[in-house]
């Protein structure tokens, strides 16, 4: 494993984090299974948010936790707010008693990481200044970001904010490239072309602002695993040539794409198969040229102009 600062954070992350949203579904028993092998592959890093397995997650976790060695200063803990059924709420007073939950359900003092999950338009960014500054000052949370955010709604929190936002999760995988496709199609007229994320990319790299990206195996939330969708057989026998090349796994040669892009981005992987957790973690240490990145690239049916 490889680790690395999260944004302007000064921390020792893994390159990959575990993402849990998946955990509630599990007994305690095998939550710890699922925790050790993380560990046990260099990941320290855990995502959450309160609305994964409606706050089932963070409580299974908290008790999976507890029953192995691992000291909760030698972890990340990360996790998410601001969704509600039906609506967004980024105001101070749900942001600060969503803290209060979680922090309860992991059982710990403290978030390393709190992100604001998906942008909430009625956002005043005066009260949430307000509820990150309480929070980091209470020390209940060290450091700050965002999900599915563009530019300019990061931005617009940002100028009032008293500290930086080091984080924004974003969905990036070999199936799933807007952000690239935007910036390798300037002044065309394909649909390639079109910016659809304010080119959150390059601002991101500019801001020095971590990508995580989420669901990386995915094409999208409603077309389910690129491995399993006809449209991308081409995608999938080309990162199985080449896993089988580098002799790694399909599953690390797909963290081996992503963690070529000189962004740094730190990939959620959410899978609670342990032998899994493994072979995803073996793409860490693969490296990719150019010419093997576009190539694997341009298999998911990207046309370079």
């Amino acid at each position: 494993m490889k680790y690395m600062n999260v944004g302007a954070a000064p921390v020792h992350a893994s390159q990959l984090a575990l993402g849990c949203m998946r955990m509630g579904k599990l007994s305690v028993e095998e939550s710890r299974q699922v925790i050790e092998a993380a560990i046990a592959n260099g990941i320290n890093f855990f995502d959450h948010a309160d609305i994964y397995g409606k706050g089932q997650s963070e409580v299974n976790f908290a008790q999976a936790l507890k029953a192995t060695n691992i000291q909760r200063e030698d972890i990340y803990l990360q996790s998410k707010c601001g969704i509600r059924p039906g609506w967004f709420d980024f105001s101070k007073d749900h942001i600060l008693n969503s803290v209060d939950g979680i922090l309860e359900r992991l059982q710990t003092d403290y978030l390393d990481f709190l992100l604001l999950h998906r942008p909430d338009t009625l956002v005043e960014p005066e009260e949430v200044a307000e509820a990150f500054s309480q929070l980091q000052a209470s020390g209940k949370v060290r450091y700050f970001g965002v999900s599915n955010q563009n530019p300019l709604q990061i931005q617009l929190l940002q100028k009032s904010l008293n500290m930086p936002l080091v984080a924004n999760q974003l969905q990036f995988g070999p199936a799933h490239t807007p952000m690239v496709d935007a910036g390798l199609n300037v002044n065309m007229l394909n649909n390639a072309s079109i910016v659809r994320d304010g080119s959150v990319l390059d601002f991101c790299r500019l801001e020095n602002i971590t990508i995580q990206p989420w669901s990386p195996f995915q094409v999208d939330l409603s077309q389910g695993l690129f491995m399993e969708h006809p449209a991308y057989q081409n995608l999938t026998t080309t990162l199985q040539r080449y896993a089988q090349d580098k002799q790694v796994s399909f599953e690390g040669m797909v963290m081996a794409w992503i963690l070529r892009h000189p962004a740094k981005m730190q990939p959620i992987v959410g899978s609670m198969n342990p032998q899994r957790i493994a072979q995803i973690c073996e793409g860490v240490s693969v490296e990719l040229t150019r010419e093997e990145w576009y190539d694997i690239y341009r298999s998911a049916g990207n046309i370079l102009p």
